[in-house]
């Protein structure tokens, strides 16, 4: 062979060599295409999946309002509310004349009397040797911390009569009693009544008796 076709071959190796050089390149690039494509895909699916949620939160709360009032308790309207004190400061004698004072009367009634026995304004009708008082009784007493115990109480069984879907101004104390409650051990710097009260009400239709 001659030195002309010794270069003509090494002149065709090389440009073998360079086409299959390009072909590589050429088969690669669609690769990383796909990879380019594969990672904006893996970006968009996260935004499309905190739009979709954003969506159902926003629907959710509809749902929950929805729910919401559908959970509400139904008020079941009942035929009387009572009212209990335990073991009260007062003495069973001031809270049975009390009882009798305040029975048959609207709760908000019966609050602003005692008030009044509070402001020495109006007396509570008490039995026995006890000085005249102005008004129509013969008889009676101011007792103002037996009062206020019993302003208490009646609020509470206020509340109670609200509660029980009752109407309020219909209603009426049909029951008040005052009990012996088990009395701690005498000594000089405490008192050692206590009293048991029981407050009942419920209503009363008009035009009926008491």
């Amino acid at each position: 062979m001659t030195e002309e076709e010794k270069q003509k071959m090494e002149e065709e190796k090389k440009d073998l060599e360079v086409k299959s050089k390009v072909e590589k390149t050429v088969a690669e690039k669609p690769k990383e295409t796909q990879k380019v494509e594969d990672k904006t895909s893996e970006k968009t699916k996260p935004e499309v999946k905190k739009k979709e949620v954003k969506a159902e939160a926003k629907d959710k709360p509809k749902e929950t309002q929805k729910t919401k009032k559908k959970d509400k308790k139904i008020i079941v309207k009942k035929d009387e509310a009572v009212a209990f004190g335990k073991n009260l400061h007062i003495s069973k004698k001031q809270g049975v004349y009390i009882c009798s004072f305040v029975k048959n009367k609207k709760i908000d009634a019966a609050i602003t009397d005692l008030e009044q026995v509070i402001k020495m304004k109006k007396a509570v009708p008490f039995k026995g040797e006890i000085p005249h008082r102005k008004g129509k009784i013969m008889s009676g007493r101011y007792p103002v911390k037996a009062s206020a115990i019993f302003i208490n109480i009646l609020k509470g069984l206020k509340g109670n009569v609200l509660v029980n879907g009752m109407d309020l101004d219909k209603s009426k104390i049909y029951f008040a009693s005052a009990s012996w409650a088990s009395r701690p051990a005498k000594s000089r710097r405490r008192s050692a009544k206590r009293t048991n009260l029981i407050l009942k009400a419920k209503e009363i239709k008009m035009g009926a008796k008491n």
